[in-house]
């Protein structure tokens, strides 16, 4: 199992400025729980750190469908039979960063499993874009606040263990 997941820390919605990403924090809470591996999504072109700065980056990136370019690559792809993918909800979607990642892997043999945090989208219709995108077999995704994930970590770990065992990547 491989945990793949882009996150920010800096100004972030709902919870101020942060030292570790809401994303980044539930990642790891999965890995914990599965033994999976851990691989960040990065850009070759940070983000900027201010909230403000980041909406504005964002709605270009979108308007104009980008594809920001990724530092690294998972290089033992194959070796993996389940992908966890998370991310922030960025206007009701994914980052355009996360589609790229997506796009640049053949997964249509692999198990799917999105994630994300938001500041009250849920996971918005990510899961049949990421279904579209990848032809792999999809399992229930998983959404939580961002500020669950941030202020509540006990919380966040205890719907992460639920979530895992009711789709069977757990016991």
């Amino acid at each position: 199992m491989l945990v793949a997941y882009f996150s920010l820390a800096g100004e972030q919605y709902g919870v101020g400025v942060i030292e570790e990403g809401n994303t980044s924090i539930i990642a790891h809470m999965i890995a914990e729980q599965t033994g999976a591996d851990l691989f960040e999504i990065e850009a070759v072109d940070p983000y900027p750190t201010s909230h403000s700065e980041l909406l504005d980056v964002s709605r270009r990136e979108m308007a104009s469908n980008a594809r920001p370019e990724i530092a690294r690559t998972v290089e033992n792809m194959d070796d993996y039979d389940t992908i966890f993918i998370g991310y922030p909800n960025w206007w009701g979607d994914m980052p355009m960063i996360v589609y790229n990642f997506l796009e640049s892997y053949d997964l249509s043999d692999k198990t799917i499993v999105p994630f994300c945090t938001h500041g009250g989208s849920g996971l918005s219709g990510t899961e049949r874009t990421i279904e579209d995108i990848t032809g792999g077999t999809m399992m229930d995704g998983f959404a939580i606040a961002g500020t669950t994930a941030q202020n509540d970590r006990d919380t966040a770990r205890s719907e992460v263990a639920e979530w895992l065992r009711e789709d069977g990547l757990v016991e």
